[in-house]
């Protein structure tokens, strides 16, 4: 995420290296590549403009402490400067309304909004334990009824099922009466979507909203729309006047213009990131963690999280008791990690969250995600005995586990390495290791700036 953007701002600020203070002239340079590199990620010009002058103004005189070079102090100041575009972290749903509360999605057709309500579901009833109901007032794009309630089975939420031939605005007001006959308390409301702004969308969403009277209109943008992205969301809100923004597709934007300027220039809050296509990649917008990863500071607290939701308490305690106990990690242990890798998203994921001075160049760009899952099949090709007992896995148990799971013995012999090298730093994370790992990389971060 952010990749081209960060690379950019990496090299601005490398000209500043052996300067002992900021001044006008030895920032200039620096400026006009900075300049460069946001129009480049397709940053709107006016948030360019202003970005670049409370940077130059910010950075003017500043002087250096005796912990800081130049260029970690000018990163400290663009740190800020981002944070201070992308607005506020996000609040969440608002959820203080007389139930069925009514959550009402927009967009552009493709921008991922019958995924996004599918995630949004899946968050209030994980989080808020809430009994949400999905309807879709789309009769214009085939199937995308089918699409929403299928969706909805895989989160374990409500779908409405509207009356044949009836009206978006009728499909809409049915829904509402729906949930509130079931003790529904949410009702989200995905509406069609077009390939371009125009006046009978914008009326039958307005038509919609009346109707409805949602208490949120959500505009949901893919990020990778860039200045399309400012335009679209400027029209919407002129329409609905929205009360937040959804960012979709974030993993795959490495550019990041439209979250540095839909915030600035709407003024509506950026709430989530949609960060993959599962129905559990929806973060809490958070700026300053944004911020850090534009910069190549990493994200150690999201991935932190990410870990603790995917990883079952009993699982992490059984682990943590057995490396107490020098009971020895063993090939079951590895199965879950590999498991809980794979719920994460792979390690190109996890490189995304860890600071890029943590990483070697290129260090996961060979890395196969799809290898997970054949990994997971050596292990479930084992016996028992010897998931628990690597050590007796000989050439024939080698030749019959890979035969059971379709590989090559070569590969059982690279899980093999892998298992053993995970087996050394498990004995390495015993007494305080993990800590001094996450201190080390907190202490890299350019600025001094650790994760918050």
């Amino acid at each position: 995420m952010f990749d081209t953007l960060a690379e950019r701002l990496g090299q601005a600020v490398d000209s500043l290296r052996g300067r002992g203070r900021l001044t006008d002239d030895n920032i200039a340079g620096t400026l006009r590549q900075l300049r460069m590199a946001l129009l480049e990620a397709d940053v709107a010009v006016p948030v360019v403009k202003a970005f670049i002058e409370a940077a130059r103004v910010r950075a003017l005189g500043a002087e250096v402490t005796r912990s800081l070079t130049p260029g970690q102090a000018f990163v400290g100041i663009i740190r800020e400067e981002l944070i201070r575009v992308m607005g506020e972290p996000g609040r969440g749903l608002n959820l203080r309304a007389q139930a069925p509360v009514v959550i009402l999605l927009a967009g552009l057709q493709g921008a991922g909004k019958t995924t996004t309500a599918a995630k949004l579901a899946r968050l209030l009833i994980h989080q808020h334990r809430r009994r949400p109901l999905l309807a879709s007032t789309d009769v214009y794009r085939p199937a995308a009824m089918t699409q929403l309630a299928r969706l909805a089975d895989q989160v374990g939420a409500y779908s409405f099922d509207p009356p044949e031939g009836a009206d978006p605005v009728g499909i809409a007001v049915a829904a509402i009466a729906h949930a509130r006959s079931r003790a529904q308390d949410v009702v989200i409301i995905d509406t069609a979507g077009r390939q371009h702004v125009d006046p009978a969308m914008m009326a039958e969403l307005r038509s919609i909203d009346r109707a409805a009277g949602s208490t949120e209109r959500l505009f949901v943008v893919d990020s990778m729309a860039g200045q399309d992205a400012v335009i679209a969301a400027r029209a919407f809100d002129a329409a609905l006047s929205l009360t937040g923004v959804i960012l979709t597709k974030a993993d795959g934007d490495a550019r990041g213009g439209a979250a540095l300027s839909v915030r600035h220039v709407t003024g509506k809050p950026i709430l989530f990131l949609g960060v993959g296509e599962k129905v559990d990649a929806l973060e809490v917008f958070r700026p300053e963690r944004v911020a850090s990863r534009i910069l190549g500071m990493g994200d150690v607290l999201s991935l932190v999280e990410q870990v603790q939701a995917g990883a079952g308490q009993d699982q992490a305690r059984r682990l943590a008791e057995k490396l107490k106990k020098r009971s020895g990690f063993d090939f079951a242990d590895l199965r879950e990690q590999l498991g809980q890798l794979k719920r994460m998203g792979g390690m190109a994921a996890i490189a995304d969250k860890l600071p890029a001075q943590a990483l070697p160049a290129g260090a996961f760009a060979s890395v196969d995600d799809r290898s997970i899952g054949r990994q997971i099949g050596i292990i479930d090709s084992m016996t028992p005995a010897e998931r628990l007992r690597p050590g007796i896995i000989d050439g024939s148990r080698k030749r019959r586990i890979a035969a059971g799971a379709g590989v090559q013995v070569q590969d059982v012999n690279r899980l093999l390495k892998q298992y053993q090298q995970m087996d050394k730093v498990m004995k390495q994370m015993k007494g305080g290791g993990l800590a001094r790992m996450l201190r080390g990389l907190a202490g890299r971060n350019p600025g001094g700036h650790g994760p918050r």
